[in-house]
């Protein structure tokens, strides 16, 4: 274990302590925030660093009264109690000392889009958004609707939606990737089971400090907002396209009767693709893990499959079968993502230590 880092992150963590009672500090309340988020970063590791300290203290003490007679086998009890969990802590420090991923506070943008398997995949890619619309009311996230496609037969051929909260990427970003479901379809006669795909992308949502954009590099358009059957909702053109012509990115958003809030809208969307297609960038450069990429929807390129005759999730990543679909789609997915995260904190322990 590395004790001169961690005695040096309490050092650093009694010193937030100091600074958050600073009424100077307190009243500058971005330079307060920042240091009581760094200060809750890192109190997990300062407590568990502590109780190590004195379960080792413990184990010392125990160790000596193994030369009493009678107190011998009660000190042997509590040292097989207390080697484990020495050895409990050990990993959980090793975990928190781990270096955190900057996104995982961030409110994030979900967007779902329908792949293969026609009317069948807009329906599941609606299955999906309520699933995980449900998930963010049982965290008491806040979902908003940017922009949605929808199908003629139901569900969506694509909805863009903003996820906020704290700690919501943390959450849901091993999420991103191909999902396969097998069903019989509603339409289906015969009973066949058929197999169709969505593509999930979970985006950190970019702040004004993560990307600055050239308002000469953007094309905006104004329109009328369009309801189903091409009815106009209104009769202003408060609906927004914006395209960044550097990259040809293009976002549009018109569920906001007013111009002003679709295109603020827009430009968050706008930032947050552009932030997440730079950063896939970098990954690349390093040969970040390409698991996490979307994949183009085809049924093949799968990271779940969602079998409903047997009631079954599967997450190929990790071997995780779970049969209980049905509290899985009604938004029960708090342990598929602790799995997930707990399988790549251990993979992204592995490598730290064989560097």
């Amino acid at each position: 274990m590395m004790m001169d880092k961690i005695e040096e992150l309490e050092r650093r963590y009694q010193e937030l302590e100091a600074l958050l009672s600073d009424p100077v500090v307190i009243s500058n309340q971005p330079e307060f925030r920042k240091l009581a988020r760094e200060h809750s970063d890192l109190s997990a590791l300062v407590a568990a660093y502590r109780r190590y300290r004195k379960v080792l203290s413990e184990i010392d003490d125990n160790r000596e009264l193994l030369a009493d007679a009678d107190m011998r086998e009660m000190a042997e009890d509590e040292l097989k109690e207390l080697e484990a969990e020495k050895d409990q802590l050990d990993a959980e420090i090793q975990l928190l000392l781990l270096p955190k991923d900057p996104n995982d506070n961030k409110s994030v943008i979900l967007e779902i889009r329908a792949g293969t398997g026609g009317d069948e995949s807009a329906l599941f890619a609606g299955d999906l958004f309520r699933m995980y619309s449900r998930f963010a009311e049982n965290n008491r996230w806040r979902v908003e609707v940017i922009s949605a496609s929808e199908s003629e037969r139901g569900g969506y051929k694509e909805v863009i939606a903003s996820l906020e909260g704290e700690g919501v990427f943390a959450k849901l970003k091993y999420e991103s990737g191909t999902h396969r479901v097998q069903r019989v379809p509603e339409t289906e006669a015969q009973g066949r089971i058929h197999t169709s795909a969505c593509t999930v992308a979970i985006m950190p949502e970019a702040e004004d400090v993560d990307i600055d954009i050239r308002t000469e590099d953007l094309k905006i358009d104004v329109y009328r907002s369009s309801g189903a059957g091409g009815q106009h909702v209104n009769t202003t053109d408060s609906a927004v396209r914006i395209t960044h012509l550097p990259t040809g990115t293009v976002v549009a958003c018109q569920e906001e009767r007013s111009q002003i809030k679709n295109r603020a809208t827009a430009m968050k969307v706008l930032k947050t693709r552009i932030l997440a297609t730079i950063q896939q960038a970098q990954d690349d450069k390093l040969a970040a893990d390409r698991k996490q990429q979307v994949g183009s929807g085809d049924r093949s390129e799968r990271i779940r499959t969602y079998n409903f005759p047997q009631g079954r999730m599967t997450d190929h990543r990790i071997g995780l079968t779970l049969y209980r679909l049905d509290s899985i789609m009604a938004g029960d997915i708090g342990e598929i993502a602790d799995a997930l995260r707990s399988y790549y904190q251990m993979e992204a322990l592995k490598a730290q230590s064989e560097s």
